[in-house]
């Protein structure tokens, strides 16, 4: 009985043979989840991803492999470790200005193809005794990272959306197929041993005061809570499943691949430990894979699958513990402990030195009690306020109902700014600015005594729309309110007595930072668009 012969294709005057994919292949299933965690991150947990910017990184990664493999066999091969290369790329990669919900936008769409055709040019030709020597996806997006920067990409955010719902379904995918996946594969020890050491590591860290910033928190991710967030993430769940484990660039011994795979999670937190910033955390997360890859058969060489006792490092640790000529049992175990505890110990400040810049980021977010200040606001006074979509996603109690009562905050917070022009008190500015809008308004009382005209402004508002703010270059979150209305400025002289009014109309973004406790200060004004 003959195998049943490939179907051909046609062009020209040739045939050529077309390999079909094998639903065994687990490389499908691979894709399955990813496409079905982009379906549901596009479009119902907000992703910043278009459809065309993942069809530019998966019709490049296709055609190029395509092309690679009918050059080389003469055959037309379904591209799956490309396609899987590519979807793993779009998952990640966001290009900056890409709103939620712009399903169809072709903002940086070659931004993704030029990723992906990079990430399969270090597959095709970075090689070392034919073999890869990175990650494709890994080291592409990690150089996309460190050259363009926040400020024109970034990776897909730690945190995702409140657990419920579809959040909930796309945890399950991840999981169940991550699990299912590596089983076949014989490979659930190397996200095990990862997410272990680094759960270690991080706890240490996160013990030790050390913050980020995130577009998605309004407030500094410290302590415990950055802890959670980062061991917890979907997206850290992707990187341990389906990254670190791609079985042509780690170690091939399985002992080996479990060294490397804690390897690779302790380089990640002293990567980590120095970052102030959500994108310094995921670009250092993704570069302790590009570093170790290269690495990998150093692994396979002191770690030898089946022969560990005789391995290049037992036999390192054995000298360092050999007591004397007659090796006496209990003296070298208790060698070999203190040597343990000792490059633990030394890991450990590693860490905690490492991430002293990045803890308690006091400076860009205000934690001093304000100052009481007598103001009173009438909210009947106040117009009804619109919340943005996103404001939900980011603190659902103001979504709920609290904007109106953060719009009379910023009302008294205005209320305050005119009594400290009124009265000269710049300290009690304090209570109700921080930042460039206290710095604005400090210059203001300086130019007032020094022109002898105090300008005292009161705002009548029409209309209020909250909103999210991005701020320090998409890396952090404030709210703000878009507002239109009328305002009167009083000018009086150094005795207090009256010169005039002056009274305007005015559209303003009010941004507005959340300080100690619920107090909120405001942080900006600019120009509405």
């Amino acid at each position: 009985m003959t195998a049943a012969q490939p179907p051909t294709l046609r062009l020209g005057d040739r045939k050529y043979p077309v390999i079909l994919p094998d639903w065994r292949d687990l490389r499908l299933l691979l894709a399955a989840v990813v496409i079905s965690i982009l379906v549901i991150g596009v479009s119902a947990l907000g992703f910043r991803v278009s459809v065309p910017q993942i069809l530019a990184a998966l019709v490049t990664a296709a055609l190029i492999e395509i092309g690679w493999s009918l050059h080389q066999t003469g055959k037309l091969i379904w591209p799956a470790s490309a396609l899987n290369t590519a979807t793993g790329i779009a998952l990640i990669l966001r290009v900056v200005g890409t709103d939620s919900g712009d399903y169809w936008t072709w903002r940086g769409w070659y931004l993704f193809a030029l990723v992906a055709a990079f990430a399969l040019f270090t597959k095709y030709v970075v090689r070392y005794q034919g073999a890869h020597v990175f990650n494709p996806s890994n080291i592409a997006l990690v150089v996309v990272f460190l050259l363009l920067g926040s400020s024109q990409v970034e990776p897909l955010d730690f945190w995702w959306a409140p657990l419920e719902g579809w959040m909930v379904v796309a945890y399950a995918i991840i999981l169940a197929g991550g699990i299912y996946i590596l089983s076949r594969l014989r490979l659930l020890l190397m996200p095990l041993a990862f997410w272990l050491v680094l759960a270690a590591g991080l706890g240490l860290l996160a013990a030790s005061g050390h913050c980020i910033s995130a577009r998605w928190a309004l407030q500094p991710v410290c302590g415990s809570t950055f802890w959670w967030v980062v061991i917890t993430s979907p997206e850290m769940l992707f990187f341990l499943f389906f990254m670190i484990t791609d079985p042509k660039t780690i170690p091939a011994g399985r002992v080996a691949r479990v060294v490397f795979a804690a390897s690779i999670a302790l380089l990640c937190t002293l990567l980590i430990a120095p970052q102030t910033t959500e994108f310094g955390a995921k670009v250092a997360l993704l570069t302790g894979l590009a570093l170790l890859s290269p690495l990998r058969r150093l692994f396979d060489r002191y770690f030898p699958e089946g022969n560990l006792e005789r391995s290049r490092f037992a036999e390192f640790v054995s000298r360092l513990t050999t007591t004397g000529a007659v090796d006496v049992g209990p003296s070298r175990t208790f060698l070999r402990g203190v040597i343990g505890g000792a490059i633990g110990t030394v890991f450990a400040v590693l860490i905690v030195v490492a991430g002293a810049p990045a803890r308690q980021p006091a400076q860009a977010f205000p934690a001093a009690e304000p100052i009481e200040v007598a103001v009173e606001i009438d909210p009947a006074t106040l117009p009804g306020v619109t919340v943005g979509a996103e404001v939900a996603t980011l603190n659902s109690e103001i979504a709920a109902g609290g904007a109106e009562g953060l719009a009379l905050t910023l009302a008294e917070n205005l209320a305050i700014e005119a009594e400290a022009m009124l009265l000269g008190e710049s300290r009690l500015l304090l209570s109700a600015d921080f930042g460039p809008r206290l710095a604005e308004m400090e210059h203001r009382m300086k130019r007032s005594v020094a022109t002898g005209e105090w300008v005292v402004p009161h705002y009548k508002f029409d209309s209020l729309n909250l909103l999210v703010v991005e701020t320090s270059g998409g890396q952090g979150a404030d709210l703000g309110f878009l507002a239109t209305g009328v305002v009167e400025e009083v000018i009086y002289d150094a005795d207090g007595v009256e010169i005039r009014r002056e009274s305007a109309p005015f559209a303003s973004m009010f941004v507005l930072r959340q300080a100690s406790g619920d107090h909120w200060l405001i942080v900006e004004e600019v120009e509405a668009p």
